[in-house]
């Protein structure tokens, strides 16, 4: 079977892509737990272990049933552009619980990782776009990786970002450029653990998150239930190495949760 890759699905099919392997990962937990549920009772095990058996797939098969009526508040929130409040609980249910199993799925099906990852983003995108958010600057936090300051740079901002000088060889000034226009909190993390502690000081009700496929689709996990639009960065150099940002997606991702932004730069 050939390898399903990145450059070989257009966008629209990406953005479908990750329910439809959320569905056959539903789908397949639910048979699985049937079939063992089956199994069971046509052995000549004990009643104590058939009932626990019975215990645990009832518990399985009503975690599949909540995720399946978490996908259905996808669905509806994609078709609708609204936000199905009563479904938030079933639909992080549905997102956060079976992404490995999606992952396994897709492996199985020789799906490329990082296509699975950006159609997760993609997805995760419109929904947070669906809750129409309204946010003052100070509500706002943008994350970035520091891999977008040039590698050779002496002037480290990791630690502090006022270290920048501000030359335009990299993307961090246009990063500080924003933040200075629209007063929002930015941060740059090194990782999980930095990014987790930004998001502690700056206690956002939403983010707007640039980083690789990996980290991003991380990230959007780790801010459950924060609110997280994700930008993938531009990667030339390689993974890591002297990233770069498509600005321009930056401010829209950030004019999204801000009122009369548009005119700030």
């Amino acid at each position: 079977m050939q390898a399903i890759t990145v450059e070989s699905v257009d966008r629209h099919t990406r953005k479908r892509l990750f329910l439809v392997l959320l569905a056959v990962s539903l789908l397949l937990t639910g048979l699985l737990a049937v079939g063992i549920w089956v199994v069971i009772f046509h052995s000549s095990q004990s009643l104590l272990y058939k009932s626990t058996v019975v215990i645990l797939v009832a518990g399985v098969l009503t975690t599949v049933g909540v995720a399946a009526s978490g996908l259905l508040g996808i669905f509806l929130t994609l078709l609708r552009c609204r936000r199905v409040t009563v479904l938030q609980g079933p639909m992080r249910v549905a997102l956060n619980l079976f992404f490995p199993l999606v992952f396994a799925v897709g492996k199985l099906l020789q799906i490329d990782r990082d296509l699975i990852r950006r159609s997760f983003i993609e997805v995760n995108n419109q929904l947070v776009r669906a809750m129409q958010l309204h946010l003052q600057p100070r509500e706002l936090l943008l994350l970035a990786p520091h891999c977008l300051q040039l590698a050779e740079c002496p002037h480290k901002i990791t630690a502090d970002m006022e270290n920048c000088r501000r030359c335009g060889r990299c993307p961090v000034n246009s990063l500080l450029q924003i933040r200075d226009a629209y007063g929002i909190g930015v941060g740059i993390a090194t990782g999980g653990t930095l990014a987790r502690a930004l998001v502690k000081k700056y206690r956002p009700r939403a983010i707007v998150a640039i980083a690789c496929e990996r980290d991003l689709t991380s990230g959007i996990q780790d801010a459950n239930p924060i609110p997280v639009l994700g930008v993938t960065n531009l990667r030339p150099h390689g993974p890591c190495y002297n990233t770069t940002i498509n600005i321009e997606k930056v401010k829209q991702a950030l004019e999204h949760f801000l009122d009369g932004a548009a005119n700030r730069m």
